[in-house]
């Protein structure tokens, strides 16, 4: 039976092992949104992984929702993944680049010359507030993109593919998840659209079509994933039709030959509550390629998941924060550093060091 610690195949990539990082917004970068030499230091010391996916990375300033997040919509936000591409390459593991929109869950003050963040529909998150450059703000109701934005968008999301190129990423991640752009358009409480883009099942599915369509006209199709969250609340989402929703989706995905299928099925992260959750077993009965199971799994439970056929790979987020030599954990029985304090997870006004690059390897001493 295969075991996470196996090497994987996808597509013309050799994986050194079935364990990926998962994407993990840490907030490390200046106000430019350049990657720097700290998040180099970062990368380097979790390239344990058969496969690295990065932090959600903004395609577009009006797609910005989070400080100090990374772009990769400019020149100089590709020379500073390079670096870090080829630190990756360096210690033998690969790397995908997470493309990400916010959406609705943004504020105007992260891009004010733009105004209001955008979504399918003119629907606020119910909230408290958003982390924004002039502190703690309320949500505001996004206005709805054009037929004529969504194009421009799709364009965006080409754009940031090519330049992923031009960094040396080995593929690229398309963010549909976690009640962001995308997951807004996937979803029927944040999509209350009448147009092309809206209403059906099929008309949900477009944007994420057209986007997915534009992607692999930069990347091959196994150089390609797409990350669903079926289950999640995060953003305020949950839709009463997601258990026949995310299923089609995912049928709908397997004309494309990706390189995988990112499906948040644990419930760590948070769970709507409106009906049992959808497993990896409902999504391996109807998508065909490699499926990477996510949220809140232990070594254990990611062997069972592999041992059983559920999952091809499994991808560590919280774990990675404070243990960056989690495969030699794993393959040698060492205990985990606990969970970091989430007051860490970003940057924040702290050195950015710490909660970053400052967690040690396992020593027995």
């Amino acid at each position: 039976m295969p075991s996470l610690l196996d090497p994987y195949q996808l597509g013309d990539l050799t994986l050194k092992n079935r364990v990926v990082m998962a994407p993990m917004t840490r907030g490390r970068t200046e106000d430019d949104r350049v990657p720097t030499p700290l998040m180099v230091e970062y990368y380097r010391q979790r390239a344990n992984a058969g496969l690295i996916l990065t932090e959600a990375t903004v395609v577009s300033e009006i797609g910005i929702g989070w400080n100090h997040s990374p772009g990769i919509y400019n020149d100089a936000q590709v020379e500073g993944w390079k670096p870090i591409v080829e630190a990756i390459h360096q210690e033998g593991s690969k790397v995908f680049l997470q493309l990400w929109h916010c959406g609705r869950a943004s504020h105007e003050s992260f891009h004010p010359h733009l105004g209001l963040p955008v979504a399918p529909s003119a629907i606020a998150i119910n909230g408290d507030y958003i982390h924004t450059p002039n502190g703690k703000q309320p949500y505001q109701t996004p206005r709805f993109l054009t037929v004529e934005e969504i194009a421009a968008t799709v364009e965006d999301y080409r754009q940031a593919a090519v330049r992923a190129k031009q960094a040396g990423f080995d593929g690229v991640e398309i963010h549909a998840a976690n009640g962001y752009l995308i997951d807004e358009f996937l979803q029927s409480k944040t999509n209350h659209r009448t147009d092309v883009y809206g209403g059906s099942l099929e008309n949900r599915f477009r944007f994420l079509q057209e986007i997915t369509a534009a992607v692999l006209t930069v990347f091959s199709s196994q150089q390609v994933g797409v990350r669903l969250s079926p289950n999640g609340i995060f953003n305020d989402m949950g839709s009463a039709d997601f258990r026949e929703a995310f299923p089609y989706f995912a049928e709908r995905l397997n004309a494309y030959d990706l390189g995988y299928l990112h499906v948040m099925d644990g419930l760590a992260f948070g769970f709507h509550e409106l009906e049992e959750p959808l497993t990896l077993a409902d999504f391996r009965a109807v998508y065909s390629g490699t499926l990477m199971g996510n949220c809140g799994y232990t070594q254990a439970t990611a062997e069972t998941a592999i041992a059983e056929g559920q999952a091809d790979l499994i991808a560590f987020g919280r774990p990675y924060i404070s243990n960056p030599d989690l495969v030699q954990r794993f393959t040698n029985d060492w205990p985990l550093t606990p969970d970091a304090d989430p007051t860490v997870w970003n940057g924040g006004e702290q050195d950015y060091a710490v909660g970053y690059t400052d967690f040690p390897a396992y020593s027995a001493s």
